[in-house]
């Protein structure tokens, strides 16, 4: 039975623990990060082309529709990889923010990947569809499996865990977009703190949401919050407010709360509304 078309969602993630150890030869840094899944998706529609050609569209603006867009890479890749003569449609359907340090345009790739294997019959596990993506981009691989992970070497090197105890996710995002290149760039990694990241998958696998709160930690707020003080400002308000914790996701510029109450995230929810646009209420995925 041939199929014609897929669809798929790709789920945001959050770190909830990034560390960078060094600077490697290839320029990229060595990390160590705990990354999960959270209830905020993209959905890839995926439609087969007779035409040998990649289309892509999008809802949402600010999103690059030709090479520069991850998704549109990743059918590219499939297409050489495999030499595939056929084509794809690809539509995004983007809720996820752009530029925002939660894995928007990585998950979109994952998703095509894992779509696009399904569509064209290419018969790839998981494994594979993750090695394939990180050529594309440091997040990739662990978007293709989801879930919750400890990830190192750049990123693709993935270590599953089990999914933290479920709670709340408040997302806010100031109006800026951050590069992550400009970011590492300008990290200096003397003199800085560093996050248990091996107490933080300690403390995910004991199901310890205390110690999660408690060890949240992400080495590339030293740069951000200096360089952006709209993110810092966020995040000293979602602690005002009441968060359990707060912590910038990835290179930012998105700060996340975390909440066991949904009265309370309500409440800061309602106060974070009042000067920040993009303000995102999820559930912790995970799985």
């Amino acid at each position: 039975m041939t199929i014609n078309k897929v669809s798929i969602k790709a789920p945001a993630k959050i770190n909830l623990s990034l560390d960078a150890l060094r600077k490697r030869e290839d320029g990229f840094h060595e990390v160590a990060m705990v990354m999960t899944t959270v209830d905020l998706a993209d959905r890839i529609e995926l439609t087969l082309l007779e035409a040998d050609e990649i289309k892509i569209e999008s809802s949402g603006g600010f999103v690059p529709l030709d090479e520069r867009n991850l998704a549109f890479q990743a059918a590219l890749l499939l297409k050489k990889t495999f030499n595939i003569k056929k084509g794809v449609y690809i539509h995004i359907s983007k809720h996820i923010p752009v530029a925002a340090g939660l894995a928007g345009g990585s998950s979109d790739a994952a998703a095509t990947l894992k779509g696009l294997n399904e569509l064209w019959g290419l018969e790839l596990s998981l494994d594979e569809l993750a090695e394939l993506g990180a050529k594309i981009g440091s997040d990739v691989s662990f978007c293709v499996y989801g879930g919750t992970a400890l990830a190192t070497g750049r990123g693709e090197k993935i270590h599953h865990i089990s999914s933290p105890p479920p709670c709340w996710v408040l997302l806010a995002k100031p109006p800026i977009g951050v590069s992550t290149g400009e970011v590492y760039r300008n990290l200096r990694l003397q003199g800085i703190k560093h996050p248990d990241v091996e107490g933080m998958v300690k403390a995910i696998e004991e199901k310890d949401y205390d110690k999660i709160c408690s060890l949240l930690g992400n080495v590339l707020e030293s740069v951000t919050l200096k360089m952006y003080p709209e993110v810092k400002h966020i995040k000293e308000q979602m602690m005002r407010l009441g968060a359990d914790a707060v912590l910038m996701s990835g290179s930012g510029p998105t700060v996340f709360g975390l909440f066991q109450h949904e009265s309370r995230l309500q409440r800061v929810y309602n106060g974070l509304r009042g000067f920040c646009h993009e303000v995102y209420a999820v559930r912790l995925l995970g799985e």
